[in-house]
């Protein structure tokens, strides 16, 4: 198991520096790089690591062998395509959370007292095992980070450096039904905490939704932190989703309920606008919003465009799941 790692707030002081981060981590002892597509490390337990407990590829991923990294390689200043991590200013002063507001450079402050503890995650509907999981709970799974890109359905994207655990391991902790076919997730709903819930323009509370197989992928990531340091409010704390095939909305941040049901549930953004915001949201080059282009993004904080890739370049680990959908449909 990682070591702890506490969820309160924090600081600004004692947020690891972005320059410090990159060239020694303090949670972690090692680096792996999985063939075929992610960079991901297994957080080690106190003591001497022993390069099993750093180095692990899932067999959804690849079947190839790991690369196994000398302990004292530095960490990577770029994802597995040679992107550059997105800096930590960035990252968490530049976020679309409209239960707040819908000012992306408004949302820090805004969200700045929101109180992460106590918080628990319901997770019920189909399943032998309901339970309610607190964050001491959450904090007993083994830790990774992981370097995912993230790209918004507005055109713009993100690098991150994101620690948590894949969201398969909790989903199995509570033993899904056969006839169990999709999660939906729910957030947290606090008007008093979260002033943009009061526009009745939206069916508050956010709620997003996987089917079964795309939640049991690897990729697939219930996160806790960011750049070596616990999530910030603005960034969905103390736990949110980060599914880097999809657009960003799919993401859901600040969670406190996860079902597991036989139908496929309705997200809020597929209440609001279905005809611009489906149901699997794959990041798809070839299938433009209604109201705009998707074949190129721009890296927050640069200036310049590059192509979006198939499902965000994630397609050797999830295209797999599609073979059978027309994607210009099933958007």
């Amino acid at each position: 198991m990682a070591r702890a790692v506490m969820m309160t707030e924090i600081p600004p002081s004692d947020i690891t520096p972005e320059a410090r981060y990159l060239s020694r981590r303090q949670f972690i002892r090692g680096l792996g790089v999985a063939a075929g597509g992610v960079l991901f490390v297994r957080c080690a337990p106190t003591g001497t690591p022993s390069p099993e407990a750093i180095i692990t590829t899932h067999t959804q991923m690849t079947a190839a062998a790991p690369t196994t990294v000398p302990l004292t390689t530095p960490p990577p200043a770029v994802d597995e395509l040679g992107n550059r991590l997105t800096s930590y200013q960035a990252i968490t002063n530049y976020c679309n959370y409209y239960e707040f507001t819908f000012d992306k450079e408004g949302v820090a402050r805004l969200a700045a007292d929101l109180q992460l503890s106590p918080w628990q995650v319901e997770v019920g509907g189909l399943v032998h095992k309901p339970r309610v999981f607190d964050l001491d709970d959450l904090r007993r799974f083994e830790q990774e980070e992981r370097i995912y890109r993230m790209r918004c359905v507005e055109g713009w994207s993100k690098v991150v450096p994101w620690f948590g655990f894949s969201l398969a391991r909790l989903l199995r902790a509570v033993e899904p039904m056969a006839n169990a076919q999709y999660v939906r997730f729910e957030t947290l709903y606090d008007p008093a905490q979260m002033p943009g819930q009061k526009a009745r323009s939206y069916p508050w509370p956010y709620a997003e939704g996987l089917r079964m197989d795309e939640a049991m992928n690897d990729l697939s990531l219930l996160a806790t932190g960011l750049y070596g340091q616990p999530l910030l409010p603005q960034n969905g704390a103390p736990v949110r989703l980060v599914v880097p095939w999809k657009y960003g909305f799919k993401s859901i941040k600040s969670i406190v309920k996860i079902d597991l049901v036989e139908k496929m549930p309705i997200s809020l953004w597929m209440a609001v606008a279905p005809e611009e915001y489906g149901f699997f949201a794959n990041v798809n080059p070839e299938v433009d919003h209604p109201r705009w282009s998707q074949s190129t993004e721009r890296f927050v904080g640069e200036t310049g465009r590059q192509p979006t890739l198939f499902l965000n370049g994630y397609a050797d680990q999830v295209a797999r799941l599609y073979q059978a959908m027309d994607l210009t449909r099933w958007f």
